[in-house]
């Protein structure tokens, strides 16, 4: 079945509370999503921000980001009055994480105030396994100055347990504290994706390969990782130069110890993947070639030239997860540099991969983005977050480029340009088809949402209420019927 879905980010939503939320904007995008017979919304990782504001670097991979909280859903519960949030925030177009996060957890705190801490028991017990240590995690960082774990006390650092245990008794409160606020994100999380499924749309989510260093995944289960005794990484994640990183990208994930993953049957990875399960109906696994080989670089190198391929636990990791908990609909992302190898694994996993049409365009070359290579296995972005929106991808083309773009999909004007990329993402024979809601927007420059590598700027964009409108909604429509990427009744 061909089917069709759009690419935006729960932060990107419009309201008047500085970030986009779980609140009624969230349903009136589902609302227009069923408008514009859409099957698919896909949002990028909701775990809990750090340092940067990177979904893809969180403090925990199993805990929901507090930002997506929504108040107005907590007054209703009575949790919160309206003046305890109304006058703190605007309705930017650019998100301010600084002040996120010098109001927000105020907030929140004040409506932890009047909730009844029982309410959550079943929560809590059904979670344990993440919550307790995250909880504990965010209480130490409190404590702490917001510090990363590597600089806190050895008693701390270590996990001494009668000392882990002191803290507790005397931190009970603001434990509880960062508990509510898992038990309200997922509260409000599964009522929208109740929502959405009742509408009719899927949700996809995004899943980062890896932790970050400073997060309780590492914290409470530093075994699983490649440290050295004082917890500090042997070697780091990041990925090989190319044309876009000269130096190559160093990311400085910590990178696991599959061998003693095998030893438990990669218990943590099955328990990830089956909470992510719950919370989407498809999961994407971002940097997917990574499970075949990934690129370890050095601890303390400052680019990533001396990195090396070592090798991953290629099926044996999705064997393990299916025998665990069955078939699981997932998206590889299979982008950058493919290997025969990497390769092979996905032809035995038969996940559907992932296919940017921005990449196609060469004229010097017949790549694998481009529209007549496209498999039905494929699923087709124009772009995704870390590249242009369409109209700014088209300014940064040489006159040869911009030149085989308009003889290939056929066009003059060059304000068709966004137009038509969508159709030919539309047209394929792909079986879906996701297009970022910007390039439906037809926005440039302003509204990327990630340059890799760059530190600071990103993850900001905004859409405005008025860009879920009925015109847009019939329009998009329209190409679903016309390419039959939704089947009337």
């Amino acid at each position: 079945m061909r089917t069709s879905g759009i690419l935006l980010p729960i932060f990107s939503l419009p309201n008047s509370y500085g970030i986009g939320t779980l609140g009624k904007e969230a349903y009136d995008f589902i609302d227009f999503l069923e408008k514009s017979k859409q099957t698919y919304w896909q949002v990028l990782p909701i775990g809990p921000t750090s340092y940067g504001d990177s979904p893809y670097q969180s403090f925990s991979v199993f805990a929901g980001n507090p930002y997506f909280i929504d108040f107005d859903l907590l007054h209703k519960d009575g949790l919160l009055e309206k003046h305890d949030y109304e006058s703190l925030f605007d309705e930017s177009l650019s998100i301010d994480y600084g002040k996120l996060y010098f109001t927000r957890y105020h907030v929140l705190r004040k409506a932890f105030s009047n909730f009844d801490i029982t309410l959550m028991k079943e929560f809590e017990a059904q979670n344990s396994d993440w919550l307790d240590d995250f909880s504990l995690f965010m209480t130490l960082k409190d404590y702490h100055n917001g510090v990363s774990f590597l600089e806190w006390e050895d008693i701390y650092k270590f996990r001494d347990n009668q000392s882990l245990n002191d803290f507790k008794e005397k931190h009970f409160e603001s434990i509880n504290f960062w508990k509510f606020t898992q038990y309200i994100f997922f509260k409000q999380w599964n009522n929208l994706k109740k929502y959405a499924n009742l509408k009719g749309i899927k949700i996809i989510g995004d899943m980062p390969i890896y932790t970050a260093l400073d997060s309780s995944d590492v914290w409470a289960n530093p075994k699983l990782f490649q440290l050295g005794k004082d917890l500090l990484p042997k070697l780091v994640a990041g990925c090989p130069a190319d044309d876009f990183a000269p130096l190559g990208q160093l990311w400085g994930n910590p990178l696991y110890d599959y061998d003693a993953m095998k030893k438990t049957n990669y218990a943590w990875w099955i328990r990830r993947v089956e909470v992510a399960s719950k919370l989407f109906d498809t999961i994407r696994i971002d940097h997917f070639r990574g499970f075949e080989a990934y690129f370890a670089i050095p601890f303390g190198d400052t680019d990533a030239m001396r990195g090396k391929w070592k090798k991953g636990p290629n099926v044996t990791l999705f064997n393990a997860i299916k025998d665990a908990l069955g078939d699981v609909d997932i998206i590889a992302e299979n982008l950058g540099f493919l290997t025969p190898g990497v390769h092979k694994m996905l032809n035995k996993l038969k996940y559907p991969g992932m296919k940017i049409l921005e990449f196609g365009f060469d004229p010097d070359s017949d790549s694998e983005h481009m529209p007549h290579n496209l498999t039905s296995n494929d699923v087709v972005y124009t772009g995704t977050h870390d590249n242009y929106p369409v109209r700014a991808w088209y300014d940064t083309l040489d006159e040869d480029e911009k030149k085989f773009v308009h003889e290939y999909l056929h066009f003059d004007s060059v304000y068709e340009v966004v137009n038509e990329l969508i159709r030919a993402a539309l047209s394929s024979v792909c079986n879906i088809a996701i297009i970022p809601f910007w390039d439906y927007l037809q926005k440039g420059i302003e509204a990327r949402i990630n340059t890799p590598s760059v530190l600071g700027g990103n993850w900001t964009f905004r859409i405005e209420k008025g860009d879920m409108n009925d015109d847009l909604a019939s329009y998009i429509a329209k190409l679903m019927l016309t390419y039959k990427r939704y089947q009337e009744n």
